[in-house]
């Protein structure tokens, strides 16, 4: 989603910028009785459309597109989508030349034909050799506030953020893990609308804005993963916050086993919290609505289905070379003491590409040495307040992955053979125990190695692209 979206000149003047056919455009406005304006940065087609009556449609029905060929415009963009349903309406993002960006927004007028669109026209090939990507938009309206102190409460907090900013819906305050009279010192802001959030994020910028006194941290929140109904319907694990760091597996299983005994599988508890796993997931969703809000070693905890991993549009965070503008930037704040995070906690799907390079623009990893001189102040610091940029081992690359997914960290499991010529060779086995869909857990790559060294990092890599493949 754009930031500001001024209104500028009607389109129809325009459309022969940059060799554009601009009667194919107004053969298709004529066609469909949609109007096409010319905005900052963008052309929007429709909005609403011909006869609407009502509100737009609600969140969860607009879709991205990237890999758009710059050449292409609404006359063949709008036949191929209206393939899966009634457009609202088709954003197209523009160059002053005339030339398009290589992505758009389409909206429709339901979620399921949005779902539909990413469904039938993903990876589908809009030219000879040309294939587009549509996945669902990040219409991102929630912002993450850090270097909150840890003393105030929910109210306050949300009584603070009404003060300077418009559209607040709501405030999620997470408790401290060890103390959970206090909070962790970062909060989400829920605002009405994505234009209500970025608004209210530039009026927030760091040292124009302190509230009781301190300077806090702004950005946007990682958005949360949106997941097909279908695939929830066969989640039978459940996500399990804000436990007690003394609470132990055996406990958490103990307690979701009384409403009706032997059905949970297994418990991977990390920190404070935990992923439960049923084995049928009728169990699973009973469970959920008698165990939310219920006391084990008396903290208050939070139940949900947990979200398996989306393995297929990793991609969508990059589309030549760029990033998805709806998600702005998505590396969160170095973590706080208490391990403060821009998502919910809940697992995320891969957001940098993972085959052998890093994420476009971040820069390669300087592998230098410098003198160490006496006297140099040094700082304890976790590896998980660092930043990708900062290892240059899938090894440490997949268990900061892990940690950054609120999953457990990677299993290893060595195993070896025999080559023709009497070689001993290895290979490892990566279990990820913490992903939510079953579909896949253990990861092992197709070649041995000589190494122990060599084949963890084998492994390591291998499972990445996966997590990660497009």
């Amino acid at each position: 989603m754009e930031e500001d979206d001024k209104p500028a000149a009607n389109g129809c003047g325009k459309m022969q910028r940059g060799g554009q056919n601009g009667a194919a455009l107004l053969a298709l406005m004529e066609k469909t009785g949609y109007s096409m304006v010319q905005q900052n940065g963008q052309r929007k087609f429709g909005g609403p459309p011909p006869g609407w009556k009502g509100p737009p449609p609600p969140r969860g029905c607009e879709v991205f597109v990237g890999k758009i060929p710059r050449d292409m415009y609404e006359d063949e963009l709008v036949p191929v989508f209206e393939r899966a349903g009634k457009i609202y309406e088709l954003r197209l993002m523009m160059e002053f030349s005339g030339e398009n960006r290589g992505y758009a927004f389409v909206m429709y007028t339901t979620k399921e034909e949005a779902q539909l669109a990413i469904k039938i026209l993903n990876n589908y090939e809009i030219r000879p050799g040309k294939f587009i990507g549509v996945c669902v938009s990040l219409d991102n309206c929630r912002l993450f506030i850090g270097a909150i102190p840890k003393d105030k409460k929910k109210e306050e907090i949300l009584n603070e953020m009404k003060k300077v900013t418009e559209g607040v819906v709501d405030v999620i305050v997470y408790p401290n893990a060890t103390d959970k009279t206090k909070n962790r010192g970062f909060a989400f802001v829920e605002y009405e609308s994505h234009r209500a959030a970025a608004m209210a994020r530039r009026r927030l910028i760091p040292g124009t804005f302190q509230p009781w006194g301190h300077t806090i941290q702004v950005d946007w929140a990682d958005p949360e993963k949106v997941v097909d109904e279908e695939t929830m319907q066969r989640v039978k694990v459940l996500y399990v916050r804000n436990l007690m760091i003394s609470t132990t597996e055996d406990k958490i299983k103990a307690e979701f086993n009384k409403f009706k005994p032997g059905v949970v599988e297994r418990v991977k508890k990390l920190r404070d919290y935990a992923f439960v796993h049923f084995f049928h997931r009728e169990d699973a969703v009973a469970a959920m609505s008698v165990m939310n809000g219920k006391c084990i070693d008396g903290a208050s905890i939070e139940v949900t289905l947990a979200k398996p991993v989306n393995k297929e549009n990793s991609w969508k965070q990059h589309f030549n070379g760029q990033i998805n503008p709806s998600s702005e930037n998505l590396l969160g704040f170095p973590n706080q003491e208490d391990g403060a995070q821009k998502s919910l906690g809940k697992p995320a799907s891969l957001s940098a590409h993972l085959n052998g390079q890093h994420s476009p623009g971040s820069p390669e990893v300087e592998r230098s040495t410098y003198s160490f001189f006496p006297g140099i102040k040094l700082t304890p610091i976790s590896m998980y307040s660092l930043k990708l940029n900062h290892f240059s081992s899938a090894v440490m690359h997949l268990d900061y992955f892990c940690h950054k997914n609120s999953w457990a960290p990677p299993e290893y499991c060595l195993y070896s053979t025999t080559s023709q010529d009497g070689k001993i060779l290895l290979v490892y086995q990566v279990l990820i125990s913490s992903i939510a869909d079953d579909s896949q857990s253990y990861f092992m790559p197709e070649k041995l190695c000589t190494t122990v060294e060599d084949a963890k990092e084998l492994a390591a890599q291998f499972t990445l692209l996966h997590l990660g493949k497009h």
